[in-house]
Formats: C-alpha cells, structure tokens, sequence
C-alpha cells in the first residue's frame, strides 16, 4: 500500500517509484526515487520525509526558530500545542528547509536543487550515482593534501553561506557529502540568519569546530577560532568591501 508520506508526490506526477530508503535520521528519512524527467528534470531524486514530531529526536527547535517572521495566527496556534500546533510547527520546519535550499541554490552554494514540497515531504536532486548516494564526509580517508583541498574547499561554501545570511548550525562530517571530490551540504532546516539570532556568531563557532575535528583526523592543520573570526569580520564589514572583491575573499 502506498505510505501517505509519498502521495503528494505520485499524485503530481513528480516520482513513479520509490527505490529504497537511504537513511533514517533523528528529524526524517530519505529515500532514493525514480523520477519524472518531464516534471522534475531529473532521472532521480531524493526524498526528504519528516518523522512525525513525537517520533523525531532533534531537541530544542526554539533555539534556531529565533528570529523566525511567523504569522500571530500561526504563533496561537502553535502556543496551544496539541495535534495542530505540532503539525503548524512541523509546516514551518519544512517550509524553513525548502525556502533555504531554494535561496542557496540560487547563490551558487552546492546543496541539493529543490524540486517540490507537500505534506510532510521535500523532493530534491539525487546527489550521487544510479544506485548510491554520494558518501558522507565521515566515510572518506582522503590523504593529507586531498584532505587539505576538501577542507578549503568546504569553508568556501561555508564563507558563501555566510555571505548569503545563512549559517547551517548543525554541520558537521555527517551532513556534507562529497561527489566529484566537491562538498555538497545537506539538512538545513535548523539554519539561522545571523542578521536575526542573537547566537549566531557561537552557532557559526560550534559549525567551524567540528568541521576543523573532522579534518585534523586527516592531517590537516587549521585554527578554528581564526576561521570563525576572520569569516564573522568579513560578514560583518562585507557592505564596505567593493561587490567585485566579496568573491575573492
């Protein structure tokens, strides 16, 4: 029988089969589809199913909802709890991960293009082959100058985020996966704008940390508290510093 999770999605015409699950995280699991090419412009896709709130183990949501422009219906509704705040608050966690994507993507940062939204679900671009996705940072053992070279290159889309109003604030080697030897980032919908939450600065920190952990496993030497002050500054001061140099930066 077919989970109601999915329908949305046969329903438009986007997927036409569901492959296999992928993961099972603590807020959603994935799960790799066949595609439309018509609808979608793709051959497959990832789907992206939250768990049900009393199922998921993500903790303290309010922490990166701060900031948030929500409706005071919406609040109301969500401050009286029950089924139906927990299902406005879930729509809002989703609608959260799928406007995020859909702005990075456009910034040029690499996460996985958006497709489609409904019900508890985001279809985006597979990131990977015909049969697996592309490994998780985790799962790699780069040599030290491969490792060197991920590692830059990972804390230039980090800078790009950045400059876009945008801090991941639960990065780590378990959401960045690596295709063509290029960092992808993955699971955004506790991000946070720095221009609105109070703890953006120790978030961005807390992302650096564990990133530059992952890294000095493979050799790599880094100084976290110079990254995360050097990339803060230059957020900070980026409207004085001339739009054709933000890049280079």
């Amino acid at each position: 029988m077919q989970d109601s999770a999915f329908e949305h999605f046969f329903d438009e015409g986007l997927i036409t089969e569901i492959v296999r699950p992928i993961k099972s995280g603590k807020e959603a699991s994935v799960h790799l589809c066949r595609a439309s090419p018509s609808t979608t412009g793709e051959r497959l896709a990832a789907l992206k199913i939250y768990h049900a709130r009393e199922r998921r183990n993500f903790k303290d949501t309010t922490r990166y909802t701060q900031g948030r422009v929500i409706s005071q219906s919406m609040q109301r509704g969500i401050a009286r709890k029950g089924r139906a705040g927990r299902e406005l608050e879930m729509e809002l966690w989703i609608e959260h991960e799928w406007a995020t994507l859909g702005w990075l993507h456009r910034h040029g940062v690499r996460v996985p293009r958006p497709i489609a939204a409904g019900g508890t679900g985001i279809l985006m671009a597979w990131i990977g082959d015909d049969h697996e996705p592309a490994p998780q940072l985790r799962e790699l053992r780069p040599d030290p100058f491969r490792a060197q070279e991920l590692f830059d290159a990972l804390m230039r889309q980090v800078r790009l985020m950045l400059n876009t109003n945008v801090i991941h604030a639960d990065l780590s080697a378990y959401n960045v996966l690596v295709r063509d030897g290029e960092p992808w980032i993955i699971d955004l919908p506790q991000s946070v704008d720095p221009r609105e939450h109070r703890d953006a600065r120790e978030i961005l920190a807390r992302d650096v940390h564990r990133i530059c952990e992952a890294f000095t496993r493979w050799g790599v030497r880094n100084h976290p508290e110079g990254i995360v002050r050097d990339l803060w500054n230059g957020w900070l001061f980026a409207d004085l510093i001339p739009a054709e140099l933000r890049d280079l930066i």
